[in-house]
């Protein structure tokens, strides 16, 4: 029998390992660009109205707006695959897995942003935080659902399927709860 949610076997057991060791390879990467100290001349101010930085890009036109806007949204874009991968379960609620995967996002987005206020060169900005979050949601709705369907019609075509997953029991009925003689109830 296999625990409820729980996808067992060898090829889950990859995907699950295939996974931690991507995301932190990818978690490495993330911090050594965004945690490295820069040297420029002069730092722009940091940036605490949401949106105003998106605003200003706009304003340079799409040509100019295209790469720091795409920066924003793909850095930690794979987010949104890799933490459902490291996870590894088929069986879960779309809207939780995304939910789930969006609040990670987030905060590992406001770590790094909390870390940089250290670093030499860098400034908080608060909507490479929401620029950082909209790519890992929109990374999880383009991949992750389609990818769970197509992972759960393979299992099941394969020979030898287990079926549907049987849960346990998690308490089981013993009977009475045993007494010691001459023992009375406390007052």
């Amino acid at each position: 029998m296999q625990r409820q949610g729980s996808i067992g076997g060898s090829a889950a057991i990859r995907v699950r390992a295939t996974g931690g060791v991507l995301l932190v390879a990818h978690l490495a990467l993330v911090a050594w660009l965004m945690l490295r100290p820069l040297d420029v001349p002069w730092v722009t101010p940091p940036n605490l109205r949401p949106l105003a930085g998106v605003r200003a890009d706009l304003a340079l036109g799409w040509p100019h707006a295209v790469r720091p806007l795409g920066e924003g949204l793909g850095l930690l874009a794979p987010l949104g695959v890799l933490l459902p991968m490291a996870h590894g379960r088929l069986a879960v609620s779309p809207l939780a897995s995304l939910l789930r995967t969006a609040a990670a996002g987030a905060l590992i987005s406001l770590g790094i942003a909390l870390l940089q206020t250290g670093v030499p060169g860098r400034v908080v900005d608060v909507d490479s935080l929401l620029l950082n979050t909209a790519g890992v949601v929109l990374a999880h709705l383009a991949v992750v659902p389609a990818g769970r369907a197509w992972l759960r019609r393979w299992e099941a075509r394969q020979p030898g399927a287990a079926g549907p997953v049987l849960t346990v029991q998690e308490e089981l009925s013993q009977g009475r709860t045993p007494t010691i003689p001459r023992v009375g109830i406390a007052p």
